[in-house]
């Protein structure tokens, strides 16, 4: 077997990572910086996107670089978070110079958390711009996984209604495989049940009446049996994550990557990728080290699986 060993976040180079979140309101924001700015692409397969500056990540638009990725909570309204981001990059003189400005290309992404405690307090420019202080304020930056930062609120099997999902989070997972490295971060909020992709079992999702277990039919079952009266629920989802690796590869080689690590998802997570989710995956390059796509995706395959498992644990 490959001689694979587990890394943390802070083992990358040229990248900080910072959270923040309201408890009380249950939403959150991570911020992933690139100060010197990397290549970076974007996968979205979930019908129902709550994005920022997607249109950067086609492989056609001239920008070749990003200088963060941010995941929050709060769907649509939460994309006011990275103003702040950009507020703080550009204090420190990161993005791209224009005249007497500095302009940082930023991305977002976000769940929808919005029916999980407060439906009117969501990530702003404040939000932002702390994820940004706490990012560059350690070394290490403050990425914990749980309860935090962009899966604060983030819940799964909802298709009975939330009196009825299990608590998810955010969680991450590095590998290295000698001088690659590869890892992903990943906020699970989803209509479906969570498995285990290593047996297949269920270990999070919709729960019995009583909440004491997993309900005897899974969230595909559900579907089957009447999914008209389950409808309305679909519009609270969204599981989103970024892949980072070490490997030296361009935006269209990682708006690949991107659409392989949702492979991920696909084992993880049923049903998955439907009309409403915004079901997302961002890749970002941020070093040079040579290395075949097909590996770093198979390998960002797996590394997507186990921090999808770590969401819900």
């Amino acid at each position: 077997m490959a001689n694979i060993k587990e890394i943390q976040l802070w083992e990358f180079e040229n990248v900080k990572i910072g959270q923040t979140e309201n408890s009380e309101a249950g939403t959150g924001v991570t911020v992933v910086v690139a100060p010197k700015g990397a290549p970076c692409g974007l996968d979205i397969r979930g019908g129902g996107p709550a994005s920022r500056e997607s249109g950067l990540m086609d492989p056609l638009a001239a920008a070749q670089i990003v200088h963060a990725v941010v995941l929050a909570g709060g769907s649509a309204f939460g994309l006011d978070a990275a103003g702040g981001v950009m507020k703080y990059l550009s204090e420190n003189k990161i993005g791209f110079p224009v005249g007497d400005v500095v302009v940082p290309l930023v991305c977002q992404s976000d769940i929808f958390d919005l029916g999980y405690k407060s439906a009117d307090i969501y990530p702003d420019k404040e939000m932002g711009y702390k994820a940004c202080e706490n990012a560059f304020n350690t070394e290490r930056g403050n990425f914990k996984s749980g309860n935090f930062g962009a899966g604060c609120g983030a819940t799964v099997g909802k298709i009975l209604g939330m009196e009825r999902c299990s608590k998810a989070g955010i969680a991450s997972y590095g590998v290295a495989l000698g001088e690659l490295k590869v890892a992903a971060i990943v906020a699970v909020n989803a209509l479906g049940d969570v498995y285990d992709f290593k047996n297949n079992q269920r270990i999070a999702g919709v729960m019995s009446e009583d909440g004491k277990a997993l309900n005897d039919l899974s969230c595909e079952e559900l579907l089957y049996e009447s999914y008209s009266s389950h409808a309305a629920n679909t519009a609270t989802n969204t599981t989103i994550g970024i892949v980072l690796t070490n490997a030296k590869f361009n935006k269209t080689e990682l708006c690949k990557l991107a659409g392989m690590t949702h492979d991920a998802y696909a084992r993880c997570i049923r049903p998955i990728h439907t009309s409403m989710d915004g079901d997302s995956i961002y890749a970002m390059s941020l070093g040079d080290v040579e290395a075949s796509l097909d590996l770093v995706g198979t390998l960002a395959n797996d590394v997507m699986c186990e921090a999808i498992k770590r969401s819900v644990s």
